[in-house]
């Protein structure tokens, strides 16, 4: 297990206890909304995460009472991109583009972790928040709780990864109806239609109970879990027949025998098994 840490940044805390990484967002007073600090944040953090490999699952929460309002104007106001200026049409929205790829790729970075990603929701996860939630691995809400794809409303199409992930999350035609109304869909519709695993009646027992879940993993055999989620990713975007032949080249070559053979001999010891965590992405020194 990873030596327990605790580090603060401008928009969240991170703290890492019994290889349990949890990122709380830290700023209720504006309703967690991503500014442009969070943005830089978030991916860092998350690939710090899953380049060293100690930690075993990571599970975002929030302080307040809403998870998140989504991309904070200051994030409009810092990128030029979005305002005209001497240069050709053109040549403003090719830069633009670029600007878009990065704010995606901090999402993305959720998916792309090598630990399962959870996330506690209490309020609203609006208009970004929901496009950050779709790029979890499960999803777990407060009866209090909704979803928004508020971009609708202000006149742009989400452009952060809401829409390649919502509709494969829930059916199409809810994903169609929230997105073009910028409608809430409350926790107790979103766990009907397979947005969320379960509802709570407050974020304390959410929080409980999502740690608890936490446990359980960490608890597993980390190059099982980490070849699970991938395969689960790749599976989602590709065919049965190539995702059976990942499966089995993957266990071809990752396959560990000593972890099989050790949640055995735990079993019979009555002990909890001990699993080397996954290796360093990082070069030494780094």
């Amino acid at each position: 297990m990873p030596a327990n840490t605790s580090e603060k940044y401008e928009t969240f805390t991170l703290d890492v206890t019994d290889a349990i990484a949890h990122l709380r967002f830290c700023r209720p007073d504006k309703a967690n909304s991503m500014t442009p600090a969070f943005w830089r944040e978030l991916p860092a953090a998350i690939k710090d995460i899953s380049d060293k490999g100690e930690a075993r699952v990571i599970v975002l929460s929030a302080e307040g009472k809403h998870f998140s309002s989504g991309m904070d104007i200051s994030v409009f106001m810092e990128n030029g991109a979005l305002f005209a200026d001497d240069s050709p049409r053109e040549v403003v929205a090719e830069r633009f583009r670029h600007s878009v790829k990065e704010l995606q790729d901090t999402f993305s970075a959720l998916e792309n972790a090598r630990q399962p990603v959870l996330a506690a929701i209490q309020g609203g996860a609006v208009g970004a928040g929901v496009d950050l939630v779709t790029a979890c691995d499960c999803r777990y809400a407060t009866r209090d709780a909704f979803f928004s794809v508020h971009e609708t409303a202000i006149g742009m199409t989400a452009d952060v990864g809401t829409f390649p992930r919502l509709a494969k999350l829930i059916p199409e035609g809810i994903a169609r109806q929230m997105s073009y109304t910028a409608e809430r869909l409350p926790a107790d519709r979103a766990k009907a239609a397979g947005l969320v695993n379960e509802v709570y009646d407050d974020a304390d027992e959410m929080l409980a109970a999502v740690m608890e879940t936490a446990r359980q993993i960490a608890q597993h055999s980390p190059l099982a879990v980490t070849g699970v989620k991938r395969m689960i990713t790749y599976s989602r975007d590709h065919t049965t027949d190539d995702t059976l032949d990942y499966v089995a080249v993957w266990n071809a070559g990752m396959l560990s025998i000593r972890d099989i053979q050790e949640t055995y001999t735990a079993k019979a010891e009555k002990r909890s098994p001990d699993y080397p965590a996954l290796q360093s992405l990082k070069h030494k020194g780094a």
